[in-house]
């Protein structure tokens, strides 16, 4: 036993003397590994993935405090909308999609955003804009108030909690609102006025026993902080002029909604010197925005048209990026600072109508306005900060191959992993597109799905389908992204409560707002 135990390791030992010779008279060949390291570092995906780390190195440190803040809302924009409307712009332009970003995917900070309202789970836009805009969670439906009021019903002063546009306006600041919603939808109208019911656009939505209430459209008017707004542009003229007066543009079927006789486009010249109001596109491209301190722009009597259809305007609408690019030239006058929201309003709209296709192409035209807002300004004193209010049912599914169209058919690859035109199909052997609603106007009754081998699934008119039947598809509760650059965007990190939205944003105009 000894004798074997010794031979092993005499064994043992020469095998390593013998190894060491070798090393010493020969060179190390490469080895699989070392064949792997090569062929890693050739690969597109592996060089991409450095090319970005370097990228991510070198972004700049931006100041903490920014003299200006433009704050893009896109109302409805869930993360399956960005993702999908990534890949529809992409396809646009001739690409597969998936490798797309949208203008503001580019920032270098995010944040996830909880949405919830303080009475809903699943959140709407009165509620959420008014967490971003005051700081402060409130009820569904309640316009910049605190939790504390009841729905509907006019309550006190002492629940008005200020937006950051007021704070802003009583510093000295200029400032401005833009969507492509009715002015006194929802969103806009949190920035500016206080209503304990989003309903209340006009005088005639108020309730009988309206108290001291006022309607959103008169608080616009009538705002009290600062010098007013400098620039407040979207849809809903109806809200401003009188019953008896004819629409400007379509005189014979939609006149006002006021029936306290207010004309309120007057009442904004009457109020401010060197002042405008237009109702279309080409007012609006003639005005002499040097020598305009205020204006007013209604270019609908409801909300504006959608991106898609916004040609077929015969009075002509400006498109929402010319908007943006309007309302940063205004409010960039006299180098003042300035707070500024942007909405993208109807991408909602065309989810609640479950239209995939305008609330992609909305996206896409949100993405563009701000792709302009980034080449007007200096980002070492300007925070631009993108989010949405809340999500949609809108689901992205089945296993599509790269490139396959985003409002198509779902065309899956081959066996091998290569692509085909194989059509996937459900349990009744029908085609199912990659875009559908958990809810909304596009449901269909089990087994009476169309076959959609014929269909155009990509065509404007095209409704998806939905799963359980709903009259408009519905808000969902998920988390929104929050996107960030420029001065003051490196605190949108983490998982934030929705009011923290203003808490960044005023954190980063703190010293502009000291005049306060």
């Amino acid at each position: 036993m000894a004798l074997k135990t010794s031979l092993t390791r005499l064994s043992t030992v020469c095998g390593i003397l013998l190894t060491l010779a070798a090393c010493a008279g020969d060179e190390i060949k490469p080895t699989s590994n070392t064949n792997k390291i090569i062929s890693e570092t050739n690969n597109n995906w592996y060089q991409a993935g450095e090319d970005k780390i370097k990228a991510l190195q070198a972004i700049p440190t931006f100041p903490k405090q920014a003299k200006n803040v433009i704050f893009f809302v896109g109302d409805g924009m869930s993360l399956a909308t960005v993702n999908a409307a990534r890949i529809y712009q992409g396809q646009q332009n001739g690409q597969t999609g998936e490798e797309n970003l949208l203008s503001f995917e580019q920032f270098p900070h995010t944040a996830l955003s909880k949405t919830y309202n303080t009475n809903l789970q699943t959140p709407d836009s009165a509620g959420t804009m008014s967490a971003m805009i005051t700081g402060v969670k409130t009820k569904a439906g309640a316009i910049s108030v605190d939790e504390h009021i009841d729905i509907g019903v006019c309550g006190d002063q002492k629940h008005h909690v200020l937006s950051l546009l007021s704070r802003a306006e009583m510093a000295g600041m200029n400032s401005g609102v833009v969507t492509t919603t009715r002015l006194t939808h929802a969103t806009p109208a949190a920035t500016y006025a206080h209503a304990e019911s989003r309903r209340w656009e006009t005088d005639s939505d108020l309730p009988k026993a309206a108290g001291n209430c006022k309607d959103i459209a008169v608080q616009l008017i009538e705002f009290p902080h600062g010098n007013g707004l400098e620039v407040a542009m979207g849809g809903g003229r109806r809200n401003f002029i009188p019953n008896t007066y004819a629409d400007p543009e379509y005189s014979l079927l939609k006149p006002g909604k006021r029936t306290d006789g207010r004309d309120l486009t007057q009442e904004w010249l009457n109020k401010y010197s060197n002042s405008a109001y237009v109702w279309n596109k080409k007012q609006l491209n003639a005005l002499d925005l040097a020598n305009t301190d205020h204006l007013l722009g209604l270019f609908e009597p409801s909300h504006m048209h959608y991106e898609i259809n916004r040609s077929k305007d015969q009075a002509g609408e400006p498109s929402l990026t010319a908007m943006t690019e309007v309302a940063i030239r205004m409010l960039t006058q006299k180098d003042k600072p300035y707070f500024l929201m942007i909405e993208g309003g109807r991408i909602d709209h065309g989810h609640h109508a479950g239209y995939a296709k305008l609330a992609l192409t909305e996206t896409v035209e949100f993405s563009n306005a701000i792709d302009k807002a980034l080449a007007m300004v200096d980002l070492n004193e300007t925070l631009i900060l993108v989010t949405a209010d809340h999500a949609h049912t809108m689901t992205f599914s089945g296993y599509a191959q790269r490139g396959n169209p985003i409002l198509g058919k779902i065309v899956v690859p081959d066996k091998r992993g290569n692509p085909s035109n194989k059509l996937q199909l459900d349990a009744q052997g029908k085609p199912m597109t990659t875009l559908s609603y958990a809810n909304g106007p596009g449901y269909i009754n089990g087994d009476q799905r169309p076959d959609l081998t014929h269909v155009d699934t990509s065509a404007d008119s095209y409704k998806q389908a939905a799963t359980l039947p709903m009259h408009s598809e519905t808000h969902s509760g998920e988390d929104v992204i929050i996107y960030a650059t420029g001065a003051g965007s490196q605190l949108v990190r983490g998982v934030l409560e929705q009011n923290m939205t203003y808490h960044i944003m005023k954190a980063a105009l703190a010293e502009q707002l000291k005049a306060q």
